[in-house]
């Protein structure tokens, strides 16, 4: 799996979570604190992050219950 793929899969997600409500690249590159061109640009696969990729293929390692409490403590820290 490609690294825009990654992104593309969380950002449907998040709409799916909104019950299908859209959200725009600018509202989720605002929220994750990004120029709306970089988030373009992952999306699309013509930049790729590299510690995206790692850090989605460690939480694939985790069992469900642990990835929860891992992005739980994450949210905590960020605000």
């Amino acid at each position: 799996m490609e690294t825009n793929d990654l992104f593309n899969l969380l950002h449907n997600a998040l709409e799916a979570q909104r019950n299908g409500k859209k959200i725009s690249q600018k509202e989720m590159a605002d929220q994750l604190g990004l120029s709306m061109r970089t988030y373009q640009d992952w999306r699309l696969g013509n930049t790729k992050p590299q510690s995206a990729k790692a850090v989605i293929e460690m939480l694939g390692m985790l069992e469900d219950d642990e990835i929860i409490r891992v992005v739980r403590k994450i949210n905590k820290l960020k605000g």
